[in-house]
Parts: structure tokens; C-alpha cells; sequence
């Protein structure tokens, strides 16, 4: 079975859940990327390493914003090719290049999987009804699949180096002319929240904007990433960056502490394949509780101040 996965650059290499999909798919034999950025040795060798048998190279210009001319260049790579499905991670830019690349091939789009298999050709597992039902799901033809960041495990094998060659960045007149004005670094300490190996998330049974400052320190004592619901991104208390569920960011540590987190399905679909969860809310009802390996059922405001004692007492 051939496979085309497109994987575009980030912070000079290429984006995690790229890795990830290479990973997953790699038995299959012939794995092909269309990869879109400055590329090098170094990120030929990560491809490789993960699965890839051979690289298109879709240079990008950094300064553009060039979703609709990498679609087209990776259209041209699936005429030439015949792929039998074609993979992309579902970050932002993955999910507007599969939009684009959907309308000029005509193929389907199946978004937010979590599962592949093969079994005489590819099955994808999605997850509908906010993660409550599985469903699996089967090509009539070559599709297209977004496949959702820490559905998989990326691990480096033993695969040589692949075959690079070039695909040049095609014209599509006045529809790829938006340029990149400007961009912003947001700031942050201790490690990013998509990596963390302890996430501590707070919701709106914090109570209050200035109450996140716990949820801040005992991740800060565990040496965690801070998240959120997003309830109280929406009400502004912290920035859109820190939300984990469906509209937000998926995470997968090893331990995931829920403080005043009710569990709504759109948020637990964010998290719940967490190593450890350990929940915190006053509301024995919470269906927080119902993921939970461990729940404690009391006000964050009494609990976490001692865990947080405890902690500084070690």
C-alpha cells in the first residue's frame, strides 16, 4: 500500500504529529512525504528515521501564507504518484492545506482520527458524539485523513535515508498572494503544554480569573504545563493557548490534574488518554469523575493549598 503524508515545517523541523503518522504507518513499506519548508539533512534524516522512504520538497517561503500553492503542489504530487490515501496532521496549517487539497482533487476528507488500520486497505477510526462512539470508516477510492496530534507515539527506527527531490512552489496568481505581516512569540515558562509530561488544568470551579495563580503553582512544584477548559478561556481569564479539548489543544501526559474541571465531553476528549488523571471537584456528580484513576471530592480552594504545603514540605 503506498501512503503520501504531508507534513509541514515548524520551528526548523517537522511537526510533531508528522512524526507521529510516520511512525504509525511505516510497516506499509512505501511512505512517501510531501514536505513543505526550508527542509536539510537533519529533518531528511528525522523523516527517514520515522518511516519515510522518499521526500517531495515543497520549499515555502516564510513570509508568505502559501496553504492554497502547497495544496496545489501537493495535488501534482498525487497525480504523478497514485497514492492510496494521503495522511496530514490536524494542526491549523494541515487542516487548511487538506481543505484546499480536497477542492482541487475532489477526494474526501475524513478529519479528526485517531485510529488507522490495514486491513486490505486503510480503516479509520474517528470519533463522533463529542468522543462518546467510535466509528470506522473506509475509502471508496484514495481520501484524505487528518489524524489527530498524540493519536500515536512517534519513535525512530532504523530507517536509512530517503530519497529527496524537489517540487517547486507553484503560481496560483492573486490567491496566493497573502503575505505574513508579522508574528508573536507568546511567553511562557517550564515546558509546552502539547509535551508535558504533568499537565495541571483549571476550570470554572476555580472560581475566578486570579485563582488560576494555584492552578500556575502547583504545576510550576510538579514541573508541568498549565491547562484549561474552555469555559474559562472563553470568559478571558486565561489565553486560548492553554485550552485542552475538542476546540483545543489534545494532550497525553503522564499525569493530568483536573482542578474544579466539571468534565464536559468537549473537554475530555482533550485528555482522556492521559497516563494518570487525577480530578479535584466539590461535585461527587462530576463526570470528571468518570475518567478519573483518582478523584478527590472537595474545594480546590481547602484541597490543592495542601497539596501545595505538602509539596514545599518534601
Amino acid at each position: 500500500m503506498s501512503i503520501l503524508v504531508f507534513i509541514e515545517e515548524s520551528n526548523g523541523g517537522p511537526v510533531p504529529v508528522g512524526l507521529e503518522i510516520l511512525t504509525k504507518v511505516r510497516a506499509q513499506g512505501d511512505v512517501a512525504v510531501a514536505y513543505a519548508g526550508t527542509g536539510g539533512e537533519a529533518v531528511w534524516a528525522a523523516l527517514g528515521s520515522h518511516g519515510a522512504t522518499s521526500v517531495h520538497h515543497i520549499p515555502t517561503d516564510a513570509g508568505k501564507l502559501a496553504p492554497g500553492a502547497v495544496a496545489k503542489a501537493v495535488a501534482s504530487i498525487i497525480e504523478s504518484t497514485s497514492p492510496d490515501a494521503v495522511l496530514v496532521g490536524g494542526t491549523y496549517d494541515g487542516r487548511d492545506v487538506a481543505g484546499w487539497l480536497s477542492a482541487l482533487t475532489g477526494m474526501s476528507v475524513l478529519a479528526n482520527a485517531t485510529g488507522l488500520a490495514f486491513d486490505g486497505g486503510l480503516v479509520v477510526t474517528n470519533e463522533v458524539f463529542g468522543g462518546t462512539q467510535l466509528v470506522e470508516s473506509t475509502f471508496d477510492g484514495t481520501g484524505i485523513v487528518l489524524v489527530r496530534p498524540k493519536a500515536f507515539a512517534a519513535e525512530a527506527g532504523d530507517g536509512g535515508a530517503p530519497a529527496v527531490s524537489v517540487v517547486d512552489l507553484p503560481d496560483i496568481g492573486h490567491a496566493g498572494s497573502a503575505a505574513v505581516t508579522g508574528s508573536h512569540v507568546e511567553e511562557s515558562e517550564g515546558p509546552k503544554l502539547e509535551e508535558a509530561n504533568v499537565v495541571v488544568a483549571g476550570g470554572r470551579g476555580i472560581g475566578e480569573a486570579e485563582k488560576f495563580a494555584l492552578v500556575e503553582e502547583l504545576a510550576g512544584l510538579l514541573g508541568g504545563a498549565t491547562g484549561a477548559t474552555r469555559a474559562i478561556v472563553d470568559a478571558g481569564w486565561v489565553p486560548y493557548a492553554k485550552q485542552v479539548g475538542q476546540t483545543g489543544k489534545t494532550v497525553k501526559p503522564d499525569v493530568y490534574i483536573a482542578l474544579g474541571i466539571s468534565g464536559a465531553m468537549q473537554h475530555l476528549v482533550g485528555m482522556k488518554d492521559a497516563g494518570t488523571i487525577i480530578a479535584v471537584n466539590k461535585d461527587e456528580e462530576a463526570p470528571i469523575f468518570s475518567v478519573a484513576d483518582l478523584g478527590v471530592v472537595g474545594d480546590v480552594h481547602q484541597v490543592v493549598p495542601k497539596l501545595i504545603e505538602a509539596l514545599k514540605a518534601r
